[in-house]
């Protein structure tokens, strides 16, 4: 859970960060942000006696859980303000649990309700009333990227034990799947005025959100999925949005509603102690 937590508070920035580069166009931040977090773990990377179908396997899960939902993540700010796809991500859990039983065969009624408190919470947090148009389409794009994240990071913790390898050994291949569908989507759609005109600002970010927020924050959040049970890992994927309108506020100074994010953050402390209370699954 400390593995999750740390990159909880890795992803607090990249909401806003990702809205000041979402202009240089989504398929162009995908690939960067891909190839970067490949660049950082190829050094790591041991395929040695991996069998070739695992190795397709493990390049489908990263073409997955990160090309194709940052492509739809990074689309959604089209129609979106920042704080609009902070809320948009809390229905996430509900994926993560869902995919797992279904994957599993199994549910738990107290894990779904741990869950459930978790989305509740995290909504009061964020909800501040929205009504505009566009809003359908950045809402679809936003579940289509929690449906990917919510996925791969399942399959991930299924299929990683088996290989035999250690996290920093597998990450390489997860990006470089992603890249291969980020860049195949980037090529023939890259606005290469607005890619030359990039500030030196965002140049830096990108090079953030690509090494820092995806390359490490994926590898930790992958490797605490394996290290602990599915109703947590559903509950850590929102933990990053009460912590991002605190950054917001404490870096930026941004206005906060305090009294409802405490009040939002409690309800989230209170759904990691129903899961604890249900025994988790691992």
């Amino acid at each position: 859970m400390f593995l999750l937590l740390v990159v909880s508070v890795l992803w607090a920035l990249s909401f806003g960060l990702t809205a000041q580069v979402s202009g240089l166009g989504a398929p162009f931040v995908t690939a960067v942000r891909t190839l970067l977090a490949a660049l950082v773990f190829l050094p790591f990377l041991n395929l040695k006696g991996l069998a070739p179908k695992r190795v397709a396997a493990f390049a489908a899960i990263g073409a997955l859980q990160f090309g194709l939902m940052y492509l739809l993540y990074i689309a959604s700010f089209q129609w979106l303000r920042p704080s609009e796809v902070a809320l948009f991500t809390i229905f996430t859990p509900l994926f993560v649990t869902l995919v797992g039983d279904l994957l599993e065969g199994r549910s738990t009624g107290r894990v779904w309700l741990a869950v459930v408190v978790a989305v509740l919470g995290t909504g009061i947090c964020v909800w501040s009333g929205l009504g505009r148009a566009g809003l359908l389409w950045g809402f679809l794009l936003m579940q289509g990227a929690n449906l990917c994240f919510a996925l791969g990071q399942v399959l991930y913790r299924r299929e990683a034990p088996a290989a035999g390898r250690r996290d920093h050994q597998l990450m390489g291949l997860l990006y470089l799947g992603a890249a291969a569908v980020a860049v195949a989507f980037a090529a023939p759609s890259i606005s290469w005025d607005k890619v030359l005109a990039m500030t030196f600002r965002q140049g830096m970010v990108l090079v953030y959100l690509g090494a820092v927020a995806s390359g490490l924050g994926f590898f930790l959040f992958n490797a605490g999925a394996r290290r602990t049970d599915l109703g947590t890992l559903a509950i850590f994927n929102n933990v990053k949005i009460p912590l991002a309108i605190l950054a917001s506020g404490l870096v930026f100074r941004e206005t906060i509603d305090w009294p409802r994010l405490v009040l939002g953050g409690s309800v989230i402390v209170l759904a990691l102690a129903l899961n604890g209370f249900s025994g988790g699954r691992p």
